[in-house]
Protein backbone atom coordinates (compact mmCIF):
# COMPACT_ATOMS: atom_id res chain seq x y z
CA UNK A 1 0.00 0.00 0.00
CA UNK A 2 3.46 2.47 -0.76
CA UNK A 3 0.89 4.24 -2.59
CA UNK A 4 -0.96 5.64 -0.36
CA UNK A 5 1.64 5.78 2.48
CA UNK A 6 3.26 9.16 1.62
CA UNK A 7 1.38 12.38 1.02
CA UNK A 8 0.26 12.53 -2.85
CA UNK A 9 -1.27 15.24 -4.37
CA UNK A 10 -5.01 14.86 -5.23
CA UNK A 11 -7.52 12.25 -5.53
CA UNK A 12 -9.06 12.03 -9.12
CA UNK A 13 -12.80 9.95 -9.25
CA UNK A 14 -13.69 8.71 -12.58
CA UNK A 15 -17.71 8.56 -13.53
CA UNK A 16 -18.94 6.48 -16.54
CA UNK A 17 -22.50 7.11 -15.89
CA UNK A 18 -23.47 9.47 -14.19
CA UNK A 19 -27.00 10.06 -12.86
CA UNK A 20 -28.97 12.54 -11.08
CA UNK A 21 -30.30 10.90 -7.84
CA UNK A 22 -34.19 12.11 -7.13
CA UNK A 23 -35.10 10.57 -4.15
CA UNK A 24 -39.01 10.98 -2.41
CA UNK A 25 -39.90 10.44 0.86
CA UNK A 26 -42.95 8.16 0.45
CA UNK A 27 -44.18 6.78 3.86
CA UNK A 28 -45.68 3.67 3.58
CA UNK A 29 -44.70 3.14 0.12
CA UNK A 30 -47.09 0.71 -1.89
CA UNK A 31 -47.06 -0.63 -5.63
CA UNK A 32 -49.75 -0.30 -7.83
CA UNK A 33 -51.55 2.65 -5.53
CA UNK A 34 -51.60 6.36 -4.81
CA UNK A 35 -49.01 7.25 -3.22
CA UNK A 36 -47.89 10.86 -1.94
CA UNK A 37 -44.50 11.45 -1.57
CA UNK A 38 -43.43 14.20 1.56
CA UNK A 39 -40.19 15.33 0.44
CA UNK A 40 -38.45 15.46 -2.82
CA UNK A 41 -34.39 15.85 -3.35
CA UNK A 42 -32.24 15.94 -6.85
CA UNK A 43 -28.70 15.43 -6.14
CA UNK A 44 -25.65 14.93 -8.58
CA UNK A 45 -25.02 11.54 -8.27
CA UNK A 46 -23.09 8.24 -9.69
CA UNK A 47 -20.47 6.50 -7.24
CA UNK A 48 -17.42 8.07 -8.95
CA UNK A 49 -19.61 11.55 -8.38
CA UNK A 50 -20.69 10.11 -4.94
CA UNK A 51 -17.09 9.37 -3.75
CA UNK A 52 -16.06 13.04 -4.81
CA UNK A 53 -18.45 14.71 -2.92
CA UNK A 54 -17.85 12.65 0.59
CA UNK A 55 -14.11 13.26 -0.13
CA UNK A 56 -14.35 16.96 -0.71
CA UNK A 57 -16.71 17.24 1.92
CA UNK A 58 -14.14 15.06 4.75
CA UNK A 59 -12.12 16.78 6.99
CA UNK A 60 -7.89 14.91 6.94
CA UNK A 61 -5.40 15.77 9.51
CA UNK A 62 -3.08 16.68 6.36
CA UNK A 63 -5.90 19.61 5.59
CA UNK A 64 -8.08 19.70 2.24
CA UNK A 65 -7.02 17.15 -0.52
CA UNK A 66 -7.37 18.54 -3.90
CA UNK A 67 -10.48 16.03 -5.31
CA UNK A 68 -11.15 16.22 -9.29
CA UNK A 69 -14.15 14.72 -10.83
CA UNK A 70 -14.07 13.33 -14.38
CA UNK A 71 -16.41 10.91 -16.75
CA UNK A 72 -18.90 11.96 -19.15
CA UNK A 73 -22.13 14.11 -18.43
CA UNK A 74 -25.11 15.03 -20.52
CA UNK A 75 -25.32 18.32 -21.32
CA UNK A 76 -29.32 18.97 -20.88
CA UNK A 77 -29.68 18.74 -17.31
CA UNK A 78 -26.10 19.66 -16.04
CA UNK A 79 -26.94 22.40 -13.62
CA UNK A 80 -27.34 19.71 -10.52
CA UNK A 81 -23.45 18.61 -11.28
CA UNK A 82 -22.48 22.34 -11.54
CA UNK A 83 -23.94 23.20 -8.59
CA UNK A 84 -22.07 20.32 -6.89
CA UNK A 85 -18.85 20.80 -7.94
CA UNK A 86 -19.11 24.39 -7.32
CA UNK A 87 -20.61 23.96 -3.49
CA UNK A 88 -17.75 21.54 -2.92
CA UNK A 89 -14.93 22.93 -4.18
CA UNK A 90 -14.17 19.73 -6.73
CA UNK A 91 -12.56 20.63 -9.93
CA UNK A 92 -14.43 19.38 -12.94
CA UNK A 93 -12.38 17.35 -15.34
CA UNK A 94 -15.66 15.92 -16.87
CA UNK A 95 -16.78 15.62 -20.56
CA UNK A 96 -20.10 17.14 -21.45
CA UNK A 97 -22.06 14.96 -24.61
CA UNK A 98 -25.28 15.95 -26.27
CA UNK A 99 -28.44 14.56 -24.49
CA UNK A 100 -29.67 13.57 -20.58
CA UNK A 101 -27.69 12.01 -17.89
CA UNK A 102 -29.69 9.42 -16.42
CA UNK A 103 -31.90 9.93 -13.64
CA UNK A 104 -32.20 7.35 -10.60
CA UNK A 105 -34.96 7.61 -8.93
CA UNK A 106 -35.62 6.53 -5.04
CA UNK A 107 -38.69 5.98 -3.36
CA UNK A 108 -37.98 6.08 0.34
CA UNK A 109 -40.10 4.38 2.83
CA UNK A 110 -38.43 5.32 6.12
CA UNK A 111 -42.02 3.73 8.22
CA UNK A 112 -41.32 0.85 5.97
CA UNK A 113 -37.53 0.50 5.78
CA UNK A 114 -37.47 0.19 2.42
CA UNK A 115 -35.75 2.08 -0.83
CA UNK A 116 -37.34 0.99 -4.17
CA UNK A 117 -35.05 2.14 -7.33
CA UNK A 118 -35.87 2.79 -10.72
CA UNK A 119 -33.05 3.76 -12.92
CA UNK A 120 -33.70 5.48 -16.37
CA UNK A 121 -31.66 4.37 -19.59
CA UNK A 122 -28.38 6.80 -19.47
CA UNK A 123 -26.36 8.35 -23.02
CA UNK A 124 -24.89 6.48 -25.82
CA UNK A 125 -21.16 7.78 -25.70
CA UNK A 126 -19.46 7.44 -29.23
CA UNK A 127 -15.95 5.74 -29.65
CA UNK A 128 -14.17 9.04 -30.12
CA UNK A 129 -15.64 10.45 -26.80
CA UNK A 130 -14.22 7.29 -24.61
CA UNK A 131 -11.18 7.80 -26.60
CA UNK A 132 -11.40 11.75 -25.29
CA UNK A 133 -11.82 10.59 -21.55
CA UNK A 134 -8.86 8.18 -22.01
CA UNK A 135 -6.95 11.15 -22.90
CA UNK A 136 -8.14 13.15 -20.01
CA UNK A 137 -7.76 10.40 -17.36
CA UNK A 138 -3.75 10.11 -18.44
CA UNK A 139 -3.36 14.13 -18.52
CA UNK A 140 -4.61 13.87 -14.83
CA UNK A 141 -2.25 11.31 -13.99
CA UNK A 142 -0.09 13.43 -14.09
CA UNK A 143 -0.28 15.50 -11.01
CA UNK A 144 -2.65 12.95 -9.15
CA UNK A 145 -1.94 9.19 -7.52
CA UNK A 146 -4.80 7.82 -6.49
CA UNK A 147 -7.40 7.35 -8.90
CA UNK A 148 -11.08 5.48 -8.02
CA UNK A 149 -12.82 4.10 -10.55
CA UNK A 150 -16.37 3.70 -10.10
CA UNK A 151 -20.11 2.30 -11.40
CA UNK A 152 -21.58 0.98 -14.35
CA UNK A 153 -20.24 1.44 -17.80
CA UNK A 154 -22.60 3.28 -20.84
CA UNK A 155 -23.94 1.97 -23.94
CA UNK A 156 -20.66 2.72 -26.03
CA UNK A 157 -17.87 1.71 -23.48
CA UNK A 158 -16.66 -1.07 -23.48
CA UNK A 159 -16.49 -3.76 -20.57
CA UNK A 160 -12.85 -3.36 -20.74
CA UNK A 161 -13.13 -0.17 -19.35
CA UNK A 162 -11.71 0.35 -16.60
CA UNK A 163 -9.27 -2.57 -16.99
CA UNK A 164 -7.88 -0.12 -19.58
CA UNK A 165 -7.57 2.23 -17.50
CA UNK A 166 -5.82 0.48 -14.56
CA UNK A 167 -3.05 -0.75 -16.75
CA UNK A 168 -2.20 3.06 -17.92
CA UNK A 169 -2.71 4.41 -14.45
CA UNK A 170 -0.39 1.60 -13.07
CA UNK A 171 1.90 3.00 -16.03
CA UNK A 172 1.93 6.35 -14.20
CA UNK A 173 2.76 4.89 -10.61
CA UNK A 174 -0.87 5.58 -10.07
CA UNK A 175 -2.92 3.72 -6.93
CA UNK A 176 -5.75 2.92 -8.42
CA UNK A 177 -9.70 1.81 -6.33
CA UNK A 178 -12.63 -0.15 -8.61
CA UNK A 179 -15.78 -0.41 -7.35
CA UNK A 180 -17.76 -1.65 -9.88
CA UNK A 181 -19.73 -5.39 -10.62
CA UNK A 182 -20.10 -7.43 -13.47
CA UNK A 183 -18.08 -7.77 -16.22
CA UNK A 184 -16.47 -4.60 -15.82
CA UNK A 185 -15.05 -5.69 -12.61
CA UNK A 186 -13.98 -9.25 -13.92
CA UNK A 187 -11.94 -7.48 -16.44
CA UNK A 188 -10.56 -4.96 -14.23
CA UNK A 189 -9.61 -7.55 -11.64
CA UNK A 190 -7.45 -9.06 -14.10
CA UNK A 191 -5.16 -5.85 -14.44
CA UNK A 192 -4.91 -6.32 -10.24
CA UNK A 193 -6.18 -2.73 -9.17
CA UNK A 194 -4.58 -1.71 -5.76
CA UNK A 195 -8.01 -1.69 -4.08
CA UNK A 196 -11.77 -3.31 -4.63
CA UNK A 197 -14.87 -2.96 -2.81
CA UNK A 198 -17.48 -5.18 -4.05
CA UNK A 199 -20.75 -6.12 -2.01
CA UNK A 200 -21.13 -9.61 -1.14
CA UNK A 201 -23.36 -10.44 -4.10
CA UNK A 202 -20.85 -9.24 -6.99
CA UNK A 203 -18.17 -11.17 -5.04
CA UNK A 204 -20.09 -14.32 -5.73
CA UNK A 205 -20.91 -12.85 -9.35
CA UNK A 206 -16.95 -12.62 -9.71
CA UNK A 207 -16.16 -15.80 -8.58
CA UNK A 208 -18.75 -17.63 -9.96
CA UNK A 209 -19.61 -19.41 -6.99
CA UNK A 210 -22.36 -18.70 -4.20
CA UNK A 211 -21.13 -17.51 -1.21
CA UNK A 212 -23.12 -19.07 1.53
CA UNK A 213 -21.74 -17.62 4.64
CA UNK A 214 -19.35 -14.98 6.14
CA UNK A 215 -16.70 -17.11 6.03
CA UNK A 216 -17.50 -18.08 2.64
CA UNK A 217 -16.91 -14.50 2.34
CA UNK A 218 -13.89 -14.34 3.74
CA UNK A 219 -12.46 -17.16 2.10
CA UNK A 220 -12.91 -15.31 -1.22
CA UNK A 221 -11.98 -11.97 -0.08
CA UNK A 222 -8.17 -13.68 0.78
CA UNK A 223 -8.02 -15.39 -2.65
CA UNK A 224 -8.79 -12.15 -3.99
CA UNK A 225 -6.47 -10.25 -2.36
CA UNK A 226 -3.53 -13.16 -2.91
CA UNK A 227 -4.08 -13.30 -6.55
CA UNK A 228 -2.49 -9.26 -6.33
CA UNK A 229 -5.01 -6.96 -5.32
CA UNK A 230 -3.25 -5.33 -2.24
CA UNK A 231 -6.65 -4.12 0.13
CA UNK A 232 -9.87 -6.25 -0.52
CA UNK A 233 -13.03 -4.70 0.90
CA UNK A 234 -16.21 -6.68 1.00
CA UNK A 235 -19.30 -4.63 2.21
CA UNK A 236 -22.26 -6.82 3.96
CA UNK A 237 -24.77 -4.11 4.29
CA UNK A 238 -26.17 -4.05 7.91
CA UNK A 239 -23.55 -6.84 8.95
CA UNK A 240 -20.31 -4.09 8.16
CA UNK A 241 -17.56 -5.24 6.20
CA UNK A 242 -15.01 -7.30 6.16
CA UNK A 243 -10.83 -5.89 4.73
CA UNK A 244 -8.57 -8.37 3.65
CA UNK A 245 -5.03 -7.40 2.81
CA UNK A 246 -1.56 -9.00 3.64
CA UNK A 247 -2.82 -12.43 4.58
CA UNK A 248 -4.83 -10.39 7.22
CA UNK A 249 -8.60 -10.32 7.62
CA UNK A 250 -10.58 -7.89 9.78
CA UNK A 251 -14.23 -7.43 9.79
CA UNK A 252 -15.67 -3.78 10.96
CA UNK A 253 -19.31 -3.92 12.12
CA UNK A 254 -21.41 -0.45 12.28
CA UNK A 255 -23.45 0.82 15.83
CA UNK A 256 -26.76 0.70 15.10
CA UNK A 257 -28.08 4.29 13.38
CA UNK A 258 -31.65 5.42 11.88
CA UNK A 259 -31.84 4.74 8.11
CA UNK A 260 -32.70 7.53 5.70
CA UNK A 261 -31.46 6.17 2.60
CA UNK A 262 -29.02 3.64 1.96
CA UNK A 263 -27.93 5.16 -1.44
CA UNK A 264 -24.29 6.08 -1.70
CA UNK A 265 -23.30 4.29 1.52
CA UNK A 266 -20.85 2.02 -0.21
CA UNK A 267 -19.33 4.94 -1.76
CA UNK A 268 -19.07 6.52 1.38
CA UNK A 269 -17.11 4.13 2.54
CA UNK A 270 -14.68 3.58 -0.36
CA UNK A 271 -14.36 7.74 0.38
CA UNK A 272 -13.76 6.78 3.94
CA UNK A 273 -11.01 4.36 3.20
CA UNK A 274 -8.81 6.16 0.82
CA UNK A 275 -9.16 9.08 2.89
CA UNK A 276 -7.83 7.04 5.52
CA UNK A 277 -5.14 5.63 3.42
CA UNK A 278 -4.20 8.99 2.34
CA UNK A 279 -3.08 10.08 6.12
CA UNK A 280 -1.47 7.07 6.41
CA UNK A 281 -3.36 4.99 8.69
CA UNK A 282 -2.78 0.79 8.86
CA UNK A 283 -5.82 -1.49 8.34
CA UNK A 284 -8.10 -1.39 10.99
CA UNK A 285 -8.07 2.50 11.07
CA UNK A 286 -8.99 2.39 7.56
CA UNK A 287 -11.82 -0.05 8.78
CA UNK A 288 -13.17 1.98 11.49
CA UNK A 289 -13.14 5.44 8.88
CA UNK A 290 -14.58 3.54 6.37
CA UNK A 291 -17.21 1.73 8.09
CA UNK A 292 -18.00 5.22 10.21
CA UNK A 293 -18.35 7.29 6.70
CA UNK A 294 -20.68 4.36 5.59
CA UNK A 295 -22.97 4.65 8.84
CA UNK A 296 -23.06 8.25 8.91
CA UNK A 297 -24.16 8.94 5.15
CA UNK A 298 -27.05 6.44 6.19
CA UNK A 299 -29.11 9.19 8.25
CA UNK A 300 -28.61 11.90 5.22
CA UNK A 301 -30.57 11.80 1.72
CA UNK A 302 -27.70 12.35 -1.13
CA UNK A 303 -24.07 12.40 -0.37
CA UNK A 304 -23.49 14.35 2.70
CA UNK A 305 -21.15 13.43 5.75
CA UNK A 306 -22.63 14.42 9.56
CA UNK A 307 -20.16 16.59 11.24
CA UNK A 308 -17.01 15.79 11.92
CA UNK A 309 -17.75 15.36 15.53
CA UNK A 310 -20.31 13.09 15.05
CA UNK A 311 -17.95 11.02 12.81
CA UNK A 312 -15.74 10.75 15.50
CA UNK A 313 -18.68 9.57 17.70
CA UNK A 314 -18.97 6.81 15.05
CA UNK A 315 -15.80 5.51 14.55
CA UNK A 316 -15.21 4.91 17.94
CA UNK A 317 -18.85 3.34 17.96
CA UNK A 318 -17.36 0.67 14.76
CA UNK A 319 -16.11 -2.97 16.60
CA UNK A 320 -13.53 -4.25 14.47
CA UNK A 321 -12.46 -8.25 14.83
CA UNK A 322 -9.72 -9.64 13.75
CA UNK A 323 -11.01 -12.86 11.45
Amino acid sequence: MSALSTPRPGVVTVTLNAAIDQTLDVPGFAAGAVNRAVAETRTAGGKGINVAAFLAGASLAGGAVPVTATGILGEENIAVFDALFRRRGIRDRCLRLPGRSRVNIKLVDREGRSVTDINLPGLHVPAESWRGLLTVVDDLAVTNRTFVLSGSVPAGVPDTAYAEMVTALHRRGAFVVVDASGPPLRHAVAARPDMVKPNAAELAELLGRPLKDRAEVVRAARELSESGIALVVVSLGAEGAVFVEGGRALLAVPPPVEVASTVGAGDAMVAGVVAARLEGMGLEDCARRGTAFAAGTLSRLGPELPPSERLAELMRAVRVEEL
